[in-house]
């Protein structure tokens, strides 16, 4: 069934200066609860990029705009003011970590009410998310009828923090799992990862700027046209081990070595494949000029050297030869870009004797939601994506 768009009603006690008229009064309204629907990790994939109901997430927090939970995060409130984002990296239970993106008044109200805290809370629930597959990941959206709700703001984040509370080893464990859905990290990060004993070949996210492209190495290999594999020149032809052909076609593929930095550290990001593609726009082939040998005689193409300065959002690998100390250099497999901020219909405003506000439940339900901070709120009507 069809749902219509949701608009949430303050409830206004109506006073008259005549003694014989009480105030309006709604108290069946006020012990209604809020009701929520909730995705998981694997919902939330299902339904990337699809027309219809826009459901609620509730989690417990791993990372405040790149920052660990372990200590507060520091958040600074011109900053947020300023760029109207916030990114929050957050788990449901023990599945995989989701990366979510509050936009305008979510990012203020989440600001806002995490600031509040003497120590930082550790569930959320933000309403009415959209998901979006970015870099072949899952993102989560927020949209401007979103809410954001900490630790004992409403029944769902009293329940989640009760079995966080009771599954300490949940709020702490980085597996595998988790960290494969490409964690945001400093460079500094990166290789301070790179250090421990138990770390393993994984996926980051790493903003950086282009410093300079690496100019005493080839900037391209020449690969099978089929698998991309490094091909190998026989007697009269190229071959290719991996496809066990001895007569193939040959391409040129990136292998740019690009000099980078951030406010932490400094770095060689090696950039392959598509990855290259994506940064210039062109693939290496067009830029090589039809090259089909070593690569070496070719020099940097202006496409390249153009991009420095340029600062981006990479997706990384940490790999073996990194984890073995024989390499610092770090791989390049992705460039990623941050999703923009919802573009909505604005939403009607109330006339007469209420006030709009946005909220997050089925359509269906009726009454006024106690918040615990002595707002009330009532019909509240999902929103629909696409409509």
């Amino acid at each position: 069934m069809d749902r219509e768009a949701r608009m949430s009603f303050v409830l206004l006690h109506i006073t008259s200066p005549s003694p014989s008229l009480t105030p309006l009064s709604f108290p069946s309204l006020r012990t209604a609860m809020l009701h929520f629907r909730f995705y998981s990790y694997e919902e939330f994939e299902a339904n990337c990029d699809a027309k219809g109901d826009l459901y609620d997430v509730v989690g417990h927090m791993k990372l405040v705009n790149g920052q660990s939970m372990i200590g507060k995060p520091t958040i600074e409130v011109s900053e947020v003011a300023t760029s109207r984002r916030m990114v929050v990296h957050i788990q449901r239970h023990e599945g995989p970590v989701m990366k979510l993106y509050l936009w305008n008044d979510a990012a203020i109200e989440f600001c806002q009410k995490f600031r509040a805290f003497e120590s930082p809370p550790s569930v959320v629930l933000v309403t009415t998310v959209n998901p979006k597959l970015l870099g072949g990941t899952l993102a989560l959206s927020s949209m401007s009828s979103s809410r954001v709700f900490f630790d004992g703001d409403v029944q769902p984040t009293r329940d989640y923090l009760a079995w966080l509370v009771s599954h300490p080893d949940v709020a702490n464990q980085v597996n595998a799992e988790v960290v494969t859905k490409r964690e945001a990290a400093t460079i500094g990060e990166i290789f301070a990862y790179m250090k421990q004993d138990s770390a393993k070949p994984t996926f980051f996210e790493c903003t950086a700027t282009i410093d300079d492209v690496v100019h005493d190495a080839a900037w391209y290999y020449i690969g099978c046209s089929s698998c991309k594999s490094k091909a190998t020149r026989g007697a009269t032809s190229l071959m290719c081990g991996k496809c066990g052909k001895n007569d193939i076609t040959g391409e040129a593929q990136y292998l740019a070595k690009l000099s980078v930095y951030d406010k932490s550290e400094e770095a060689v990001f090696v950039l392959l494949g598509d990855a290259g593609s994506e940064l210039t726009g062109k693939p290496a082939s067009e830029l090589a000029n039809g090259d089909k040998e070593a690569g070496t005689q070719v020099p940097v193409p202006q496409a390249l050297l153009s991009t420095v300065g340029q600062t981006h959002h990479f997706s990384v690998k940490v790999s073996e030869h990194n984890l073995s100390g024989k390499s610092r250099s770090i791989t390049v497999t992705k460039i990623l870009h941050l999703p923009a901020p919802p573009t909505e219909e604005p939403l009607p405003t109330a006339d007469g004797d209420g006030v709009i506000l946005e909220g997050s439940e089925d359509s269906e339900t009726m009454g006024a939601k106690e918040l615990g901070d002595g707002t009330e709120f009532g019909n509240n009507k999902r929103i629909k994506r696409g409509d």
